[in-house]
């Protein structure tokens, strides 16, 4: 089969799973419980945590529809021409513009309502005045039975460094709704900058080129703009840069000579210790560990491994040596999930409405990328096809454990990135309509749907 019908098999598969998470529950009248009702009028839109509820026009419509056009037209050339020096600042600003765009067709409250929600960090965080005692008391408030001093939904959903960034930006006078999202949106806006820039280190700078246009305007910008999983994910992909720079470098050093080892462990400490803090931002992100090792392969050195994974351990024990020991946390954390809302939704529904979300998330040509990884693939884009594979690996360890159940549109969103990597293996003649199929797709989602994040 050529990659042109593969793409377009892809496609039609994922366009199908997404419509099909759609209707199926309210076909069939099956509560699947994708978010606790506001009332019994709520809209709910499983697979999404979300509800129907159309904005038709806003105060970011008008410039989302502008810089979408703007990307159509140009993206793709100014991606293939402009100096490496000059793509990864571009990249930056036009990521920043699209997110704050699409969240501001919802006004200020596109901005303020997720963060300022008494079930997020900062209202918490607000009310935060001795750290030691935070990190000690951490695990015992974890549990419902902990009432009424247990922790809000968030807070006890991940662990404290989560909490501790958004107390960092209320003791430096950023915690107010709008300030605190404004800096989550700036920082979340450099990841598709620093994934790019991974993928160059690995030596596929075309391939980087080729993907650029999808990662800077993907449809997660929908989420990202308001979540602080797309905070972590900023941090994720940080830590795996420094981890391929370490890679590299070591791998460069020269025989007789001993001088540029410094470079290769400092970047390798560096990556542990972001690394250590994702384990401790999200229990999820263990999971980047496939990832680590892709990177670690395609960087042909593994010196940097007891390196980084050292470094990680320094930050989890230091944690530890403060009161709060991950390893007794998730345990606790585990029995309060199966204790809520996760366990009335069915493992028959969200095993693959979870897959819809995701594609919901990445935009449908997620679908023709993954349709693309194979033989072929392996022999023309080996960094694509690792670094995506490896991120596929851990999103299908999330679902089959059955920790992710719902809101996966949010939680997943570190590994987004990598896997929309894949559309650098679509085929040329599909890169411009493509594109427009992708802009198109995330103008609908943030206009039609209340989408919780």
């Amino acid at each position: 089969m050529t990659a042109t019908r593969r793409a377009g098999l892809g496609l039609m598969v994922a366009a199908v799973l997404v419509a099909v998470a759609f209707a199926v529950p309210r076909w069939a009248d099956w509560q699947v419980w994708p978010r606790a009702p506001r009332s019994m009028s709520d809209l709910a839109i499983p697979p999404l945590h979300g509800l129907w509820e159309p904005t038709w026009f806003g105060p970011g419509t008008l410039p989302a529809v502008v810089l979408a056009l703007l990307g159509w037209r140009y993206a793709a050339g100014l991606a293939d021409r402009l100096p490496w020096r000059r793509l990864l600042p571009a990249a930056y600003a036009a990521t920043l513009a699209w997110m704050l765009a699409l969240a501001l067709v919802d006004g200020e409250s596109g901005l303020t309502r997720v963060l300022g929600s008494d079930v997020e960090y900062l209202p918490t965080a607000r009310e935060v005045d001795d750290v030691g005692e935070l990190l000690r008391t951490y695990v015992d408030r974890i549990p419902y039975s902990a009432a009424p001093d247990n922790w809000p939904t968030h807070v006890a959903g991940h662990p404290p460094l989560a909490l501790l960034f958004f107390v960092g930006l209320v003791r430096i006078g950023l915690g107010g709704d709008l300030a605190a999202a404004l800096v989550v949106v700036v920082l979340a806006a450099a990841t598709a900058p620093l994934v790019l820039a991974t993928v160059r280190v690995l030596g596929a700078e075309s391939a980087a080129r080729r993907a650029a246009p999808f990662l800077v305007l993907a449809p997660a910008a929908v989420f990202m703009a308001v979540s602080a999983d797309a905070l972590f994910g900023a941090v994720a992909a940080a830590g795996l840069l420094c981890l391929a720079l370490g890679a590299t470098r070591w791998r460069g050093r020269p025989g007789s000579g001993g001088s540029s080892v410094w470079p290769a462990v400092g970047w390798s400490v560096l990556a542990g210790l972001l690394l250590g803090c994702c384990v401790l931002m999200s229990y999820g992100l263990g999971l980047l560990a496939p990832l680590a090792v892709a990177v670690l392969v395609l960087g042909r050195a593994w010196q940097p491994l007891p390196l980084a994974a050292g470094a990680a351990l320094v930050v989890v024990l230091g944690f530890a040596a403060g009161g709060f020991a991950w390893w007794e946390a998730y345990p606790v954390l585990h029995d309060r999930y199966w204790e809520g809302i996760a366990a009335d939704r069915p493992a028959a529904y969200w095993m693959w409405g979870n897959l819809a979300a995701l594609l919901v998330c990445t935009g449908p040509l997620l679908g023709s990328g993954l349709a693309l990884l194979g033989r072929d693939a392996w022999r023309r884009e080996r960094v694509v096809v690792l670094l995506a594979g490896a991120a596929l690996l851990a999103i299908a360890a999330a679902d089959l454990s059955r920790m992710s159940k719902a809101e996966v549109e949010r939680i997943w969103l570190p590994f987004v990135p990598w896997l929309v990597l894949t559309t650098a293996l679509l085929p040329e003649r599909w890169r411009r309509w493509g594109l427009a199929l992708q802009l198109v797709f995330a103008l609908v989602v943030q206009h039609l749907l209340y989408t919780s994040w």
